[in-house]
């Protein structure tokens, strides 16, 4: 049989390069894996969620090679082709087929399966671009990267030169094309090159490799060899660097690759073929009379009352829609979502953005130059907040850069409080726009370049931005601080570019308070497309009011931080009524992150909670979809929640059709997966394989029949060669092993279990075990004819255990036997108990008795998990806003709330969240009113922090090693030290309040510490021990002298102390007791206060009243010292709260 290879290629002498066509994203920052370093290296097999066509076949299998090609196949050896060069005699499509090492220089080689919108749109456009006759539209994208790599001729002592270059194949369900781009800096020699080694010999282009035909097919893109230009300066697109090839089809037999038929770049020769002639038919259905774009970009007008929007609705954003225009169609967003069409955003829903800085700066005499530094941001736009952190960033270059405003005022200008009849960037641009400022600074003249790209969305709806910034900085001394004060910026909007010119000043103020006004003068356009059939709705001019800005710059991390709050609205900010003093607008309303506030008349204003929340506006919670039935996933897919939304994912065996809106079965017969010797039959969701007559098998290996003898199926085998083993070893099947289980046709039964154990699972045709189907002892078994589950999750510790137990108990424990109890994600519950009993005691997350816990008290004990609540927080972990006193602060797990008071009264709707941190579990804070920060213990990070009440704060960790359960702080603000209790390491410590200076103040004889507080008056620590056979509450100095027990009997589960500043007695309140007492300091006149409690956690006090958390409530209780009348607060999000604290009208 002789082999025969369908191919395409490009052969070429390199010598210069000045290509001009940007790559796209690219790294570990885009989700990249990166091929293993060497000189002859091959990835594993990436698996595509969908088939690419190649020719007229279909691979979802693809492996990378070092040398500059992809296949569907792993290739041989180098030494196999690269010599021998095309035809090639396995599947290849190689964009520089060259001896590549990466063990040389710093080069590396880059891949991804890519589905984000941007990435498809901008695929779609280039191939728009060079086939303007084919209107196609990509579901999948892979790229790969090859990124100055080092390239070889035959003698690798001769030297070699470094090149980047990339292949992009986009696909749909019928056709794929290949995207070949060649970097602009190109190919660039070392030192060492020399003689016939000075010309690089390299091979571009695609072979079939297959045995199906007797006549070479191939297309040149260039007449000779000899006259080739390279391909860094040629392209058959009519940009220099870019090829654009359609490789195959599904549609019709496709059996030679065509290249564009766009504008030529200049010099680039007209393709010649030494192929067998081919009639290459475009079917009508891929064929458009209009060339269909969306959001930015026009079509041509329809034929009479034809609407285009059919042919452009892949564009438009998912939350938007088509509309028919005159002259063309054009995308807008969905009512309650805010963009440009193309790009659509939930209002109300705060928005990341995600980024990279790069450039070089000078700063005096230092140079420095920042190699994509990572940019992080966090807009709140029904706020107008936005918060921006640049690291790492060194420090010559840090401190001077807080003066550049623009790194901020875009990302300010981008989600910019909307007032009315005007918008912000977002609403103009969406997710794609360049933008260009140039700043002078005074009184020094230093010129600055600043250049940003905003590169769409990706698949979180996450901002991408790429920033570069090159020329000369005015220098800041080290720990100086910058302000700006309030200003506005006037925007002209003409067409698809925004410009605005403006003069603005800020301070320096030095370490020793000493302070100087500078200014710079600012120049900027921002550049973006737009469809051209539909008129702007808003005024030429809008001004930005920028009502406050927040920059620092913090060494030790090397972070660069912004914060702005801004608004966009008429020039001159003229509105009727009082819509300038409205809430909504100055941003000093108690509506949610998650909410939309609605200026009503006056001071008045309405929360609404966004798309895809729920609440009063005050406080909004994630609705889920997928749980409610809400979701618009059709069958065969699975619904995953996200905050504000969810998505859609296909069952197994199924893929989104084009237009991503329904799951359709696969046919994976397409995909060859069946033995050559076996027929394929497809199903839905599945396919069976059948070996051909006279050959036996699973239908995936095939051999021929024996000719005497019954045929043993694989099933059969598998099962009696495992019994022969344990035979060998002199014993039958026991309880654990497992012994496949086969019908009566000799095939595996979908359902296998292992012994009698109870554990079971399915399995495919081949005895395969499908992931998600496994189920535990005493549990329903999987439904083995459904799809298996897409996410599952490992059994943890707590349910092994479980699963052990119960087997041990014969599947019946009796109610006074012990079974550990799990939580929904199957973690231990803090309180464990026997059966039904009151007999219990705490554990730690890995089911460890914790000492001293121990009861058989009805009151189970106060343990607190050290696991963090999963919550899909969408509020950066910034202070939100700076509280008013008086307030109260409150722990809820992985948030700190604040609820101003009114005469001592909580007012519940205006209650806030002050600070989110993920993965945490709040449990003690303190107030400092000397230098308004909070303080506060986090058990499951095993640290202690502070941050600063001001808006835009940052929490910054004081104490972080040797910390096991930190409980209880105090600060004593008088004299600046902190204190707190570890009931992990049962010790009491003190620090000074950045964390420096610690010291251990008791060690010995504690059990279960838990509160903590200080008189800073007489230097007076207190604190409680709820130790059950011992709970006390104890004193000394703080210096750690003096220690005695001040109150040892009638107590139970002391959880909580302060000190009421009215009479100096210490409080307390008790969740065994149930009372609320106070004692003297010398510890007399000792009063109950209130004996009707629930579960007080922690405790405050303030003027007339008591204030609690409490853990059967779920809320904040206040007592009336007068009457002790209790009322509670109850929180819209329910969740355990923990610490409690009080923001005085004033400082002591």
């Amino acid at each position: 049989m002789k082999t025969y290879q369908v191919l395409t290629f490009v052969f070429m002498n390199f010598y210069t390069i000045t290509a001009n066509y940007n790559f796209f994203p690219f790294g570990p920052s885009e989700g990249d894996a990166v091929l293993q370093r060497g000189g002859d290296e091959v990835s594993r097999p990436l698996k595509l969620r969908r088939p690419l066509q190649f020719y007229d076949m279909q691979f979802n299998i693809v492996y990378v090679a070092t040398n500059g090609l992809l296949s569907s196949q792993p290739p041989p050896k180098e030494n196999q082709y690269l010599k021998s060069g095309f035809p090639l005699d396995f599947p290849a499509i190689a964009p520089f087929l060259v001896n590549v090492d990466t063990n040389v220089g710093n080069g590396a080689v880059y891949y991804r399966s890519d589905e984000s919108l941007s990435a498809l749109t901008r695929a779609a456009q280039i191939v728009q671009q060079g086939f303007p006759g084919i209107h196609f539209r990509p579901t999948q994208l892979l790229i790969t990267t090859w990124d100055h790599v080092a390239c070889f001729n035959r003698d690798p002592e001769k030297g070699y030169w470094v090149s980047s270059f990339q292949l992009v194949l986009a696909g749909n369900k019928t056709d794929t094309f290949a995207l070949l781009l060649y970097a602009d800096d190109g190919l660039q020699f070392s030192d060492d090159v020399m003689g016939s080694e000075a010309e690089l010999r390299v091979l571009a282009g695609f072979s079939r490799g297959d045995t199906s035909n007797t006549k070479e097919l191939y297309h040149s893109v260039h007449t000779s060899q000899e006259n080739a230009h390279t391909l860094f300066q040629e392209g058959n697109s009519g940009v220099s660097g870019l090829w654009i090839f359609h490789v195959g089809s599904s549609r019709f037999p496709f059996q030679k690759v065509v290249g564009a038929v766009g504008p030529r770049a200049e010099g680039t020769e007209e393709p010649v073929t030494t192929a067998t002639s081919q009639n290459f038919n475009i079917p009508e259905d891929l064929a458009v009379t209009a060339s269909p774009v969306s959001g930015g970009v026009q079509a041509s007008a329809p034929p009479g009352n034809v609407s285009l929007c059919g042919s452009i609705l892949q564009e438009c954003s998912p939350d938007g829609y088509c509309t028919d225009h005159p002259t063309g169609p054009c995308c807008r967003c969905r009512s309650s979502y805010y963009g440009n069409g193309r790009q659509c955003l939930p209002m109300g829903v705060s928005q990341r953005l995600n980024g990279q800085l790069s450039g070089h700066v000078s700063v005096g005499a230092a140079d420095v130059q920042l190699d994509r530094v990572d940019v992080h941001g966090y807009a709140v736009p029904g706020e107008g907040r936005v918060y921006i952190s640049i690291s790492p960033v060194p420090p010559q270059a840090g401190w001077a850069l807080m003066a550049v405003g623009p790194l901020l005022s875009t990302f300010g200008w981008l989600f910019a409080l909307e007032l009315h009849g005007h918008q912000n960037g977002f609403s103009v641009t969406g997710a794609e726009f360049s933008h260009q400022a140039e700043m002078t600074f005074y009184p020094g003249n230093q010129r600055l370049n600043i250049t940003q790209q905003a590169r769409g969305l990706d698949s979180l709806n996450h901002l991408k931005m790429e920033i570069n910034i090159k020329g000369n900085l005015p220098s800041i001394p080290s720990g100086a601080k910058v302000q700006f004060q309030p200003y506005t910026e006037t925007l002209h909007y003409n067409q698809s570019v925004i410009t605005s010119s403006s003069l603005h000043q800020y301070m320096v103020v030095s370490e020793n308070g000493g302070s100087e006004m500078f200014s710079y003068l600012l120049h900027q356009n921002i550049s973006f497309q737009r469809c051209e059939h539909s008129r702007l709705t808003i005024p030429d001019f809008q001004q930005l009011d920028v009502v406050h800005v927040m920059v620092m710059y913090t060494s030790e991390g090397r972070i660069l931080k912004y914060a702005i709050v801004n608004t966009v609205g008429p020039v001159g900010g003229e509105l009727p009524g009082l819509m300038e003093l409205n809430p909504c607008r100055s941003g000093k309303h108690y509506c949610d992150p998650m909410a939309l506030c609605l200026p009503g008349e006056g001071l008045q204003y309405h929360c609404q909670c966004a798309m895809g929340f729920r609440g009063d506006g005050r406080n909004c919670y994630d609705v889920d979809e997928c749980s409610e039935g809400l979701s618009s996933c059709g069958p065969h897919s699975e619904c995953v929640n996200m905050p504000g939304s969810h998505h859609c994912l296909c069952e197994t065996g199924y893929g989104f059709d084009f237009d991503w809106r329904a799951c359709v079965d696969i046919d994976e017969c397409l995909l060859k997966l069946c033995h050559p010797l076996a027929s394929c039959s497809n199903t839905l969701g599945s396919f069976h394989c059948r070996c051909w007559p006279g050959y036996e098998g699973d239908g995936f290996l095939c051999q021929p029949q024996k000719q005497a003898g019954s045929i043993v199926s694989v099933c059969e085998r598998h099962r009696d060669g495992l019994l022969e083993g344990l035979r060998g070893w002199g014993g039958e099947a026991m309880l654990q092993d497992y012994i496949p289980q086969c019908d009566e046709k000799g095939q595996y039964k979908p359902l296998q279990c292992l012994g009698s154990t109870g554990h079971c699972w399915c399995v495919d045709s081949r005895g395969q075990e499908r992931v998600g189907t496994r189920t535990l002892p005493g549990t329903p078994h999987a439904n083995c004819d459904q799809p298996a589950p897409l996410i599952p999750r490992a059994e943890t510790l707590c349910e092994r255990w479980r699963t052990t137990l119960l087997s041990h108990y014969g599947g019946q424990p009796d109610p006074q036997d012990y079974m550990p109890q799990c939580d929904a994600r199957g973690h231990f519950l803090p309180v464990q108990c026997y059966g039904n009993s009151s007999y219990c005691w705490c554990v730690d997350p890995q089911g460890r008795e914790v000492m001293g816990t121990r009861s058989h008290d009805p009151v189970k004990p106060a343990c607190i998990s050290a696991v963090p609540p999963v919550v899909q927080s969408s509020v950066h972990p910034v202070v939100t806003s700076s509280p008013s006193s008086p307030a109260l602060l409150s722990a809820h797990g992985s948030e700190i709330r604040v609820i101003p008071l009114d005469n001592s009264h909580p007012v519940q709707e205006k209650a806030s969240v002050l600070l989110s941190v993920q993965d945490s579990v709040v449990v003690g804070i303190s107030y400092d009113c000397q230098e308004n920060t909070l303080y506060w213990s986090d058990m499951a990070r095993s640290s202690i922090s502070r941050a600063s009440l001001e808006f835009g704060a940052e929490p910054v960790t004081i104490i972080h090693t040797d910390v096991v359960n930190p409980e209880g702080v105090a600060v004593d603000a008088v004299h600046r030290q902190l204190f707190w209790v570890d009931s992990g390491s049962d010790r009491i410590e003190a620090a000074d309040l950045d964390g420096q200076n610690r010291r251990v103040l008791f060690d010995t004889d504690l059990v279960n510490p838990r509160a903590i507080t200080v008189d800073t008056t007489s230097r007076t620590l207190f604190w409680t021990d709820w130790g059950r056979d011992a709970p006390r509450i104890e004193r000394s100095s703080v210096e750690g002298l003096h220690r005695t027990v001040l109150v040892g009997d009638g107590l139970r589960l002391p959880n909580s102390l302060t000190i009421d500043p009215v009479t100096g007695h210490l409080c307390w309140a008790d969740a065994g007791t149930k009372k609320l007492e106070c004692i003297s300091a010398d510890g007399t006149d000792r009063q109950e206060m209130n004996s009707g409690l629930d579960y007080p956690f922690s405790l405050t006090v303030y003027n007339s009243h008591f204030y609690y958390t409490d853990w059967e409530r779920n809320g904040i209780v206040v007592i009336d010292k007068a009457t002790g009348k209790q009322t509670d607060y109850l929180p819209a999000k329910k969740s355990h709260l923990y610490g409690i604290t009080l923001i005085p009208s004033r400082c002591p």
